[in-house]
Protein backbone atom coordinates (compact mmCIF):
# COMPACT_ATOMS: atom_id res chain seq x y z
CA UNK A 1 0.00 0.00 0.00
CA UNK A 2 2.77 2.21 0.97
CA UNK A 3 4.72 1.96 -1.87
CA UNK A 4 1.73 2.87 -4.41
CA UNK A 5 0.69 5.67 -2.36
CA UNK A 6 4.45 7.16 -2.40
CA UNK A 7 4.10 6.85 -6.33
CA UNK A 8 1.61 9.26 -6.62
CA UNK A 9 2.85 11.27 -4.15
CA UNK A 10 5.92 11.55 -5.67
CA UNK A 11 5.32 12.50 -9.33
CA UNK A 12 7.61 15.42 -10.77
CA UNK A 13 5.65 18.75 -10.29
CA UNK A 14 7.50 21.09 -12.68
CA UNK A 15 4.82 23.73 -13.14
CA UNK A 16 6.16 27.10 -12.25
CA UNK A 17 3.38 29.16 -11.63
CA UNK A 18 3.53 32.88 -13.43
CA UNK A 19 3.49 34.58 -10.15
CA UNK A 20 4.83 37.92 -11.62
CA UNK A 21 4.25 40.10 -8.24
CA UNK A 22 5.51 41.21 -4.31
CA UNK A 23 6.53 38.29 -3.50
CA UNK A 24 9.94 38.03 -4.05
CA UNK A 25 10.83 34.55 -4.38
CA UNK A 26 10.96 31.84 -7.30
CA UNK A 27 7.39 30.23 -5.69
CA UNK A 28 7.28 26.76 -7.64
CA UNK A 29 4.46 23.83 -6.42
CA UNK A 30 5.73 22.12 -3.83
CA UNK A 31 6.90 18.48 -3.32
CA UNK A 32 5.92 16.04 -0.72
CA UNK A 33 9.07 15.30 0.90
CA UNK A 34 10.83 11.68 1.22
CA UNK A 35 9.33 9.94 4.86
CA UNK A 36 11.09 9.28 7.56
CA UNK A 37 8.12 7.44 9.27
CA UNK A 38 4.99 6.39 9.00
CA UNK A 39 1.71 5.95 12.02
CA UNK A 40 -1.57 3.95 11.13
CA UNK A 41 -4.55 5.13 11.94
CA UNK A 42 -6.47 3.52 14.97
CA UNK A 43 -9.25 5.06 15.11
CA UNK A 44 -12.61 5.41 12.84
CA UNK A 45 -14.65 8.39 11.74
CA UNK A 46 -18.15 8.22 12.26
CA UNK A 47 -20.10 10.65 10.04
CA UNK A 48 -17.82 14.08 10.41
CA UNK A 49 -17.01 13.46 14.11
CA UNK A 50 -15.62 10.60 16.15
CA UNK A 51 -17.44 8.08 17.94
CA UNK A 52 -18.20 8.82 21.61
CA UNK A 53 -15.99 6.17 22.96
CA UNK A 54 -13.21 7.36 20.96
CA UNK A 55 -13.18 10.87 22.68
CA UNK A 56 -10.19 10.27 24.94
CA UNK A 57 -8.30 8.28 22.91
CA UNK A 58 -5.51 10.49 21.86
CA UNK A 59 -2.46 10.03 19.46
CA UNK A 60 -1.17 13.27 20.34
CA UNK A 61 2.36 11.58 22.06
CA UNK A 62 2.89 9.27 19.30
CA UNK A 63 2.60 11.88 16.80
CA UNK A 64 4.71 14.30 18.77
CA UNK A 65 6.98 11.57 19.02
CA UNK A 66 7.61 10.50 15.75
CA UNK A 67 7.78 14.88 14.36
CA UNK A 68 10.48 15.08 17.34
CA UNK A 69 12.82 12.10 15.93
CA UNK A 70 12.07 12.71 12.26
CA UNK A 71 15.32 14.00 10.26
CA UNK A 72 15.07 17.22 8.61
CA UNK A 73 14.12 17.76 5.14
CA UNK A 74 11.94 14.61 5.84
CA UNK A 75 8.04 14.18 6.93
CA UNK A 76 6.14 12.10 9.30
CA UNK A 77 2.83 10.55 7.35
CA UNK A 78 -0.65 10.17 8.89
CA UNK A 79 -1.96 6.54 6.74
CA UNK A 80 -5.42 4.69 6.61
CA UNK A 81 -5.01 1.04 7.98
CA UNK A 82 -7.62 -0.79 6.45
CA UNK A 83 -11.66 0.78 7.97
CA UNK A 84 -9.48 3.00 10.69
CA UNK A 85 -9.23 6.32 9.00
CA UNK A 86 -8.62 8.90 12.25
CA UNK A 87 -6.40 10.44 14.44
CA UNK A 88 -6.93 12.68 17.49
CA UNK A 89 -4.99 15.29 18.88
CA UNK A 90 -4.30 17.75 21.31
CA UNK A 91 -1.83 20.79 20.55
CA UNK A 92 1.45 19.69 18.59
CA UNK A 93 4.55 20.99 17.52
CA UNK A 94 6.41 21.14 14.49
CA UNK A 95 10.15 20.87 14.17
CA UNK A 96 12.35 22.74 12.00
CA UNK A 97 12.74 21.19 8.40
CA UNK A 98 9.97 18.65 9.47
CA UNK A 99 6.81 18.15 7.61
CA UNK A 100 3.45 16.33 8.67
CA UNK A 101 1.75 15.24 6.11
CA UNK A 102 -1.83 13.86 6.65
CA UNK A 103 -2.68 11.08 3.96
CA UNK A 104 -5.27 10.62 1.67
CA UNK A 105 -8.50 9.44 3.91
CA UNK A 106 -7.34 10.62 6.64
CA UNK A 107 -9.05 13.00 9.14
CA UNK A 108 -6.70 14.74 12.03
CA UNK A 109 -9.58 15.72 15.09
CA UNK A 110 -8.83 18.42 17.26
CA UNK A 111 -9.69 17.15 21.10
CA UNK A 112 -12.64 18.68 22.26
CA UNK A 113 -11.02 18.62 25.93
CA UNK A 114 -10.21 22.62 26.53
CA UNK A 115 -7.84 21.63 29.59
CA UNK A 116 -5.23 20.51 26.82
CA UNK A 117 -4.87 23.97 25.11
CA UNK A 118 -4.97 25.82 28.08
CA UNK A 119 -2.06 27.76 28.67
CA UNK A 120 -2.82 27.95 32.62
CA UNK A 121 -5.23 26.35 34.44
CA UNK A 122 -9.01 27.47 33.42
CA UNK A 123 -7.71 29.57 30.80
CA UNK A 124 -9.19 27.82 27.55
CA UNK A 125 -12.64 27.15 26.71
CA UNK A 126 -14.37 30.52 28.73
CA UNK A 127 -15.00 33.81 27.82
CA UNK A 128 -12.65 36.30 29.68
CA UNK A 129 -12.54 39.68 30.62
CA UNK A 130 -9.20 40.22 31.49
CA UNK A 131 -7.40 42.45 28.32
CA UNK A 132 -4.76 40.86 26.40
CA UNK A 133 -5.41 37.05 27.73
CA UNK A 134 -4.03 34.05 25.28
CA UNK A 135 -5.34 31.05 27.41
CA UNK A 136 -5.46 28.51 24.22
CA UNK A 137 -2.66 27.34 22.27
CA UNK A 138 -3.48 26.51 18.79
CA UNK A 139 -4.06 23.15 17.72
CA UNK A 140 -0.41 22.86 15.53
CA UNK A 141 2.39 25.27 16.04
CA UNK A 142 5.53 25.91 14.40
CA UNK A 143 7.29 28.66 16.85
CA UNK A 144 10.86 28.79 15.32
CA UNK A 145 10.80 25.94 12.73
CA UNK A 146 12.22 26.85 9.54
CA UNK A 147 11.17 24.87 6.94
CA UNK A 148 8.57 22.85 8.15
CA UNK A 149 5.22 22.34 6.68
CA UNK A 150 2.00 20.52 7.05
CA UNK A 151 0.82 18.92 3.58
CA UNK A 152 -1.45 16.28 1.58
CA UNK A 153 -4.84 14.86 0.96
CA UNK A 154 -6.36 14.53 4.38
CA UNK A 155 -8.47 16.69 6.54
CA UNK A 156 -7.72 18.52 9.42
CA UNK A 157 -10.70 19.14 11.60
CA UNK A 158 -10.96 21.62 14.44
CA UNK A 159 -14.63 20.76 15.65
CA UNK A 160 -15.44 24.56 16.20
CA UNK A 161 -18.76 23.53 16.33
CA UNK A 162 -19.16 20.59 18.60
CA UNK A 163 -19.72 20.97 22.03
CA UNK A 164 -16.48 21.37 24.63
CA UNK A 165 -16.34 17.91 26.36
CA UNK A 166 -17.94 18.70 29.80
CA UNK A 167 -19.65 21.67 28.48
CA UNK A 168 -23.00 22.55 27.46
CA UNK A 169 -21.21 24.82 24.72
CA UNK A 170 -19.47 24.99 21.64
CA UNK A 171 -15.82 26.78 21.20
CA UNK A 172 -18.22 29.04 18.49
CA UNK A 173 -21.12 29.48 21.21
CA UNK A 174 -18.04 31.16 23.29
CA UNK A 175 -17.44 33.19 19.92
CA UNK A 176 -21.21 34.38 20.38
CA UNK A 177 -21.06 34.45 23.79
CA UNK A 178 -18.49 37.49 23.33
CA UNK A 179 -20.34 39.39 21.45
CA UNK A 180 -21.77 41.14 24.63
CA UNK A 181 -18.50 41.76 25.89
CA UNK A 182 -15.11 39.61 26.99
CA UNK A 183 -12.57 37.70 24.04
CA UNK A 184 -13.25 33.83 23.60
CA UNK A 185 -10.26 31.86 25.02
CA UNK A 186 -10.10 28.88 21.63
CA UNK A 187 -7.73 27.34 19.98
CA UNK A 188 -6.47 28.59 16.51
CA UNK A 189 -5.79 25.61 14.50
CA UNK A 190 -1.99 26.22 12.56
CA UNK A 191 0.13 28.95 13.48
CA UNK A 192 3.51 29.30 12.25
CA UNK A 193 5.95 32.52 13.73
CA UNK A 194 9.47 32.85 13.75
CA UNK A 195 8.97 30.23 10.98
CA UNK A 196 11.14 31.10 7.11
CA UNK A 197 9.60 29.42 4.26
CA UNK A 198 6.95 27.41 6.13
CA UNK A 199 4.60 25.45 3.13
CA UNK A 200 0.98 24.48 3.57
CA UNK A 201 0.32 22.44 0.31
CA UNK A 202 -3.24 20.00 -0.56
CA UNK A 203 -4.30 20.00 2.95
CA UNK A 204 -7.84 20.55 3.91
CA UNK A 205 -8.82 22.66 6.87
CA UNK A 206 -12.46 22.72 8.28
CA UNK A 207 -14.14 24.00 11.26
CA UNK A 208 -11.94 26.00 13.27
CA UNK A 209 -12.69 26.96 17.00
CA UNK A 210 -10.44 30.59 15.85
CA UNK A 211 -8.49 31.49 12.82
CA UNK A 212 -7.61 28.49 10.44
CA UNK A 213 -3.71 29.71 9.83
CA UNK A 214 -1.74 32.51 10.87
CA UNK A 215 1.76 33.58 9.81
CA UNK A 216 3.72 36.18 11.73
CA UNK A 217 7.46 37.46 12.28
CA UNK A 218 8.63 34.88 9.43
CA UNK A 219 10.27 35.26 5.89
CA UNK A 220 8.88 33.08 3.11
CA UNK A 221 5.55 31.44 3.50
CA UNK A 222 3.33 29.18 0.68
CA UNK A 223 0.27 28.05 0.40
CA UNK A 224 -0.89 26.07 -2.54
CA UNK A 225 -3.93 24.50 -3.53
CA UNK A 226 -5.60 24.06 -0.07
CA UNK A 227 -8.95 23.93 1.04
CA UNK A 228 -10.75 25.94 3.69
CA UNK A 229 -14.35 24.72 4.84
CA UNK A 230 -16.24 26.45 7.53
CA UNK A 231 -20.11 27.07 8.00
CA UNK A 232 -20.85 30.81 6.70
CA UNK A 233 -23.10 31.84 9.86
CA UNK A 234 -22.65 31.06 13.79
CA UNK A 235 -18.21 30.82 13.06
CA UNK A 236 -17.13 33.66 14.20
CA UNK A 237 -13.49 34.97 13.93
CA UNK A 238 -13.02 31.96 11.75
CA UNK A 239 -10.76 33.49 8.86
CA UNK A 240 -9.16 30.93 6.81
CA UNK A 241 -5.73 32.68 5.93
CA UNK A 242 -3.86 35.81 8.24
CA UNK A 243 -0.50 36.47 7.39
CA UNK A 244 0.36 39.26 9.48
CA UNK A 245 3.57 40.88 11.60
CA UNK A 246 6.48 40.84 10.69
CA UNK A 247 4.87 38.51 7.44
CA UNK A 248 7.05 38.98 4.18
CA UNK A 249 7.25 37.14 0.76
CA UNK A 250 4.21 35.26 1.35
CA UNK A 251 1.89 33.46 -1.72
CA UNK A 252 -1.49 31.88 -1.47
CA UNK A 253 -2.12 30.41 -4.89
CA UNK A 254 -4.62 27.81 -5.95
CA UNK A 255 -6.87 27.67 -3.16
CA UNK A 256 -10.57 27.77 -2.34
CA UNK A 257 -11.73 29.35 0.93
CA UNK A 258 -15.55 29.67 2.54
CA UNK A 259 -15.25 30.41 5.97
CA UNK A 260 -17.53 32.46 8.48
CA UNK A 261 -14.85 35.24 8.24
CA UNK A 262 -12.40 36.92 6.37
CA UNK A 263 -11.16 34.83 3.56
CA UNK A 264 -7.51 36.08 3.68
CA UNK A 265 -6.93 39.02 6.10
CA UNK A 266 -3.12 40.56 5.76
CA UNK A 267 -2.88 42.34 8.95
CA UNK A 268 0.07 45.15 9.40
CA UNK A 269 0.87 44.40 13.45
CA UNK A 270 3.72 46.27 14.86
CA UNK A 271 6.20 44.48 12.71
CA UNK A 272 4.10 45.29 9.00
CA UNK A 273 3.40 43.45 6.46
CA UNK A 274 4.74 43.36 2.94
CA UNK A 275 5.63 41.24 -0.43
CA UNK A 276 2.21 39.00 -0.96
CA UNK A 277 1.08 37.33 -3.59
CA UNK A 278 -2.67 36.05 -3.75
CA UNK A 279 -3.31 34.68 -7.04
CA UNK A 280 -5.38 31.86 -8.74
CA UNK A 281 -8.06 31.74 -5.87
CA UNK A 282 -11.81 31.04 -5.29
CA UNK A 283 -13.53 32.80 -2.72
CA UNK A 284 -16.65 31.81 -1.74
CA UNK A 285 -18.89 33.03 1.44
CA UNK A 286 -16.59 34.82 4.32
CA UNK A 287 -15.79 38.39 4.57
CA UNK A 288 -13.43 38.96 2.08
CA UNK A 289 -10.24 39.76 0.31
CA UNK A 290 -9.16 41.67 3.62
CA UNK A 291 -6.57 43.75 4.22
CA UNK A 292 -6.48 44.87 7.89
CA UNK A 293 -8.00 45.99 10.88
CA UNK A 294 -4.43 46.05 12.29
CA UNK A 295 -2.39 48.06 9.69
CA UNK A 296 -0.51 50.17 12.50
CA UNK A 297 2.93 48.49 11.27
CA UNK A 298 2.19 49.61 7.29
CA UNK A 299 1.09 47.06 4.65
CA UNK A 300 2.84 47.44 1.36
CA UNK A 301 3.91 45.87 -2.32
CA UNK A 302 0.25 43.61 -2.46
CA UNK A 303 -0.72 41.68 -5.73
CA UNK A 304 -4.05 40.02 -5.58
CA UNK A 305 -4.73 38.44 -8.99
CA UNK A 306 -6.67 36.20 -10.63
CA UNK A 307 -9.13 36.27 -8.17
CA UNK A 308 -13.09 34.67 -7.91
CA UNK A 309 -15.03 36.11 -4.97
CA UNK A 310 -18.63 34.42 -5.60
CA UNK A 311 -21.38 35.55 -2.90
CA UNK A 312 -18.92 36.81 0.16
CA UNK A 313 -20.33 39.82 2.74
CA UNK A 314 -17.37 41.56 1.29
CA UNK A 315 -15.57 41.25 -1.33
CA UNK A 316 -12.11 43.67 -2.19
CA UNK A 317 -11.74 45.09 1.33
CA UNK A 318 -9.32 47.23 3.44
CA UNK A 319 -10.52 47.63 6.70
CA UNK A 320 -8.84 50.03 9.63
CA UNK A 321 -9.59 52.83 12.37
CA UNK A 322 -7.60 54.88 14.74
CA UNK A 323 -6.97 53.06 16.73
CA UNK A 324 -5.14 50.76 14.95
CA UNK A 325 -4.54 52.52 11.73
CA UNK A 326 -1.52 53.18 9.63
CA UNK A 327 -0.50 53.37 6.10
CA UNK A 328 -1.17 51.02 3.35
CA UNK A 329 0.59 51.31 0.05
CA UNK A 330 1.35 49.94 -3.15
CA UNK A 331 -1.96 47.20 -3.97
CA UNK A 332 -2.84 46.24 -6.34
CA UNK A 333 -5.63 44.37 -7.40
CA UNK A 334 -6.40 42.79 -11.07
CA UNK A 335 -8.17 40.35 -12.98
CA UNK A 336 -10.81 39.66 -10.26
CA UNK A 337 -14.56 38.65 -10.38
CA UNK A 338 -17.26 39.56 -7.77
CA UNK A 339 -21.00 38.27 -7.46
CA UNK A 340 -23.78 38.48 -4.90
CA UNK A 341 -21.60 40.50 -2.10
CA UNK A 342 -23.37 43.53 -0.14
CA UNK A 343 -19.92 45.06 -0.93
CA UNK A 344 -17.72 44.50 -3.73
CA UNK A 345 -14.89 46.95 -2.51
CA UNK A 346 -14.72 48.68 0.44
CA UNK A 347 -12.14 50.66 1.73
CA UNK A 348 -13.45 51.80 5.38
CA UNK A 349 -11.49 53.48 7.99
CA UNK A 350 -14.09 53.44 10.13
CA UNK A 351 -14.50 49.82 11.03
CA UNK A 352 -16.20 49.41 14.35
CA UNK A 353 -15.56 45.24 14.99
CA UNK A 354 -12.64 46.17 16.38
CA UNK A 355 -10.87 48.98 18.79
CA UNK A 356 -12.00 52.51 19.10
CA UNK A 357 -12.95 54.41 15.97
CA UNK A 358 -10.59 57.66 17.16
CA UNK A 359 -7.27 57.52 18.44
CA UNK A 360 -3.71 58.05 17.95
CA UNK A 361 -3.19 56.00 15.03
CA UNK A 362 -5.09 57.11 12.26
CA UNK A 363 -5.02 55.22 9.10
CA UNK A 364 -3.96 56.25 5.31
CA UNK A 365 -4.23 54.51 1.46
CA UNK A 366 -2.56 55.52 -1.21
CA UNK A 367 -1.21 54.23 -4.60
CA UNK A 368 -3.89 51.78 -4.52
CA UNK A 369 -4.75 50.25 -8.17
CA UNK A 370 -7.84 48.48 -8.98
CA UNK A 371 -7.65 46.99 -12.71
CA UNK A 372 -9.86 44.78 -14.79
CA UNK A 373 -12.26 44.04 -11.82
CA UNK A 374 -15.93 42.92 -13.08
CA UNK A 375 -18.98 42.99 -10.73
CA UNK A 376 -22.40 41.53 -10.66
CA UNK A 377 -25.18 41.05 -8.20
CA UNK A 378 -25.85 44.84 -6.67
CA UNK A 379 -24.05 45.80 -3.70
CA UNK A 380 -22.53 49.13 -1.63
CA UNK A 381 -18.69 50.61 -2.80
CA UNK A 382 -17.34 52.33 -0.28
CA UNK A 383 -14.42 54.87 -0.03
CA UNK A 384 -14.35 56.17 3.64
CA UNK A 385 -11.31 58.17 4.52
CA UNK A 386 -10.50 58.87 7.89
CA UNK A 387 -10.40 62.89 7.63
CA UNK A 388 -9.12 64.90 5.27
CA UNK A 389 -5.18 64.56 5.93
CA UNK A 390 -5.64 61.08 6.03
CA UNK A 391 -7.33 60.36 2.63
CA UNK A 392 -7.89 57.27 0.13
CA UNK A 393 -5.98 57.87 -2.49
CA UNK A 394 -7.51 55.16 -5.73
CA UNK A 395 -7.01 54.57 -9.50
CA UNK A 396 -9.77 52.37 -11.00
CA UNK A 397 -8.57 50.91 -14.05
CA UNK A 398 -11.22 49.45 -15.64
CA UNK A 399 -13.81 48.50 -12.92
CA UNK A 400 -17.29 47.60 -14.56
CA UNK A 401 -20.13 46.65 -13.06
CA UNK A 402 -21.86 44.12 -15.59
CA UNK A 403 -25.22 43.97 -14.85
CA UNK A 404 -28.43 46.10 -14.02
CA UNK A 405 -28.78 45.59 -10.25
CA UNK A 406 -28.56 48.32 -7.90
CA UNK A 407 -25.50 49.95 -6.78
CA UNK A 408 -25.05 52.79 -4.13
CA UNK A 409 -21.82 54.76 -3.51
CA UNK A 410 -19.93 56.03 -0.07
CA UNK A 411 -17.09 58.46 -0.72
CA UNK A 412 -15.56 60.70 1.74
CA UNK A 413 -11.72 62.24 1.84
CA UNK A 414 -11.10 60.13 -0.96
CA UNK A 415 -9.33 61.08 -4.41
CA UNK A 416 -10.40 58.38 -7.25
CA UNK A 417 -8.77 58.49 -10.77
CA UNK A 418 -10.67 56.69 -13.32
CA UNK A 419 -9.47 54.99 -16.41
CA UNK A 420 -7.20 54.40 -18.28
CA UNK A 421 -9.47 51.62 -19.19
CA UNK A 422 -13.26 52.32 -19.07
CA UNK A 423 -14.71 52.00 -15.65
CA UNK A 424 -18.88 52.43 -15.39
CA UNK A 425 -18.80 53.62 -11.87
CA UNK A 426 -20.76 56.30 -10.61
CA UNK A 427 -19.34 58.07 -8.05
CA UNK A 428 -21.67 61.28 -6.43
CA UNK A 429 -20.13 64.07 -5.03
CA UNK A 430 -19.01 62.94 -1.68
CA UNK A 431 -17.38 64.65 1.24
CA UNK A 432 -13.92 66.11 0.87
CA UNK A 433 -13.13 64.04 -2.17
CA UNK A 434 -12.42 63.76 -6.16
CA UNK A 435 -13.21 61.99 -8.69
CA UNK A 436 -10.85 62.38 -11.86
CA UNK A 437 -11.80 60.89 -14.99
CA UNK A 438 -15.38 60.47 -16.44
CA UNK A 439 -17.42 57.05 -16.51
CA UNK A 440 -17.18 55.02 -19.40
CA UNK A 441 -18.50 51.80 -20.82
CA UNK A 442 -16.09 49.07 -21.54
CA UNK A 443 -16.24 45.54 -22.98
CA UNK A 444 -15.56 43.59 -20.12
CA UNK A 445 -14.21 39.75 -20.26
CA UNK A 446 -16.47 37.10 -19.24
CA UNK A 447 -16.20 35.94 -15.60
CA UNK A 448 -18.13 32.63 -16.21
CA UNK A 449 -15.07 31.02 -16.13
CA UNK A 450 -13.93 31.97 -12.88
CA UNK A 451 -17.09 31.08 -10.71
CA UNK A 452 -16.57 26.95 -10.30
CA UNK A 453 -18.34 24.86 -7.73
CA UNK A 454 -16.25 24.94 -4.32
CA UNK A 455 -13.84 21.62 -4.27
CA UNK A 456 -15.07 19.34 -1.54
Amino acid sequence: MISRFLASLLLPFSLVSCLAAQDARTVIEPILPSLCTTLDAHLQAVGNTLAPADEQKLDTARIQKAIDHCGKERAVMLRVDDTRNAFLTGPIELRPEVTLIVGPGITLFASRDASLYATSPGSCGIVSHTPGMHGCKPLISAHHAPGSGIMGDGVIDGRGGEKILGSQYSWWDLAEQARAGGGQQVPQLIVADYSDNFTLYRITLKNSPNFHVVYDHGDGFTVWGIRIDTPQRLARNTDGVDPGDGAKNVTITHTSIRTGDDNVAIKGGAGGATSMTISHDHFYWGHGMSIGSETFGGVSKIRVFDLSLDGPDNGIRIKSNGSRGGLTQDVVYDDVCIRNSPNPITFDTGYTAAGTLTGNLPPSMRDITLRNIRISGGGKFTFNGYDHDHRIAARLDGVQITDEASYTYALNHADLTLGPDPTNLHFPAGEDSTVSGTPAEGNPASCAEKFVPFRQ
